[in-house]
């Protein structure tokens, strides 16, 4: 009778007026923010297959009378030189992942398994660094790239990007400070050295972070548009994000081969996604739970 009672309590407080309105609002605003977040996308799309002509008749939720017009996507991908720049932007991103994975990696191993005077406050001006405001530092990083010869270079624009990614090394050392150091005594006692520890015990396991870290750098070095704009001048270094500002222009702005050059741009991403979907979720769940 008494569990009678307590499940007949429980279906009551869970049909209850409040309960339903709380649930009521929990949906409504879901769908709402999903709508905004939705909204943006689905204007660019119909925008992409309207002529010159019907973009500045309609509105940007009117749809377009063909859906089979793709003289917009290849007219944006030839006129903005979109193959090279995604060439560009596919190197500038290999290179600065690959040495961000590498240098931070070693660094974290450092810091995390070795303690000498100053650890401390190396991981305190890490901390430091990634407060300042990368803009502030424009003026000196600009005269330091133009003194140096970079400017208007890939090589020069990709060792810049490959700076110390502070966000990724503090997820390898949180993530290593989870590795039990028996390993390490485990394999100094067979004989190994720190970089066969490294090479061939820690780095397999930091792989949930590494994928992590590829997937915030990846977004960011693939979306990143002010560096790019300001050292890359020359129409033939220019990356996926600065190629979309080739119909931008003072005599006005072409936002139906603009929002074309957008949905080609955004396809690679996409297919990343699809295809590593499990990988990525697996890595941003165990890179969390680490953390």
């Amino acid at each position: 009778m008494a569990n009678q009672a307590r499940k007949t309590h429980v279906k009551a407080e869970h049909f209850a007026p409040s309960r339903i309105l709380w649930l009521i609002v929990e949906y409504v605003s879901l769908i709402f923010f999903g709508l905004v977040a939705v909204l943006p996308v689905v204007s660019c799309v119909i925008t992409a297959f309207k002529t010159e002509a019907e973009y500045r008749s309609t509105n940007v939720m009117t749809l377009p009378k063909n859906w089979l017009n793709f003289a917009n996507f290849v007219k944006a991908f030839q006129t903005a030189n979109m193959g090279r720049a995604f060439l560009n932007s596919i190197i500038v991103m290999v290179c600065v992942l690959v040495v961000s994975v590498i240098v931070g990696t070693q660094l974290a191993y450092v810091l995390s398994r070795f303690q000498f005077p100053g650890n401390k406050l190396i991981r305190n001006l890490f901390l430091f660094a990634s407060l300042l405001p990368a803009v502030a530092m424009q003026v000196t990083v600009y005269n330091i790239m133009s003194a140096l010869g970079f400017i208007n270079h890939l090589y020069g624009y990709i060792i810049m990007m490959c700076g110390t990614d502070v966000i990724s090394i503090y997820i390898f050392i949180q993530y290593m400070e989870n590795i039990s150091p028996s390993l390490d005594e485990s394999a100094i006692i067979d004989g190994a050295s720190y970089w066969t520890i490294y090479w061939k015990i820690m780095l397999p396991l930091l792989k949930p972070a590494i994928v992590t870290s590829c997937i915030l750098k990846g977004v960011s070095v693939y979306n990143e548009y002010y560096c790019a704009n300001l050292y890359l001048q020359n129409k033939s270094l220019h990356t996926i994000a600065t190629s979309l500002y080739t119909f931008v222009g003072p005599m006005g702005s072409q936002y139906n081969l603009i929002c074309a050059g957008v949905i080609i741009s955004l396809l690679p991403a996409l297919i990343v996604f699809l295809v590593c979907q499990k990988q990525i979720y697996s890595g941003i769940t165990a890179g969390a739970v680490k953390g």
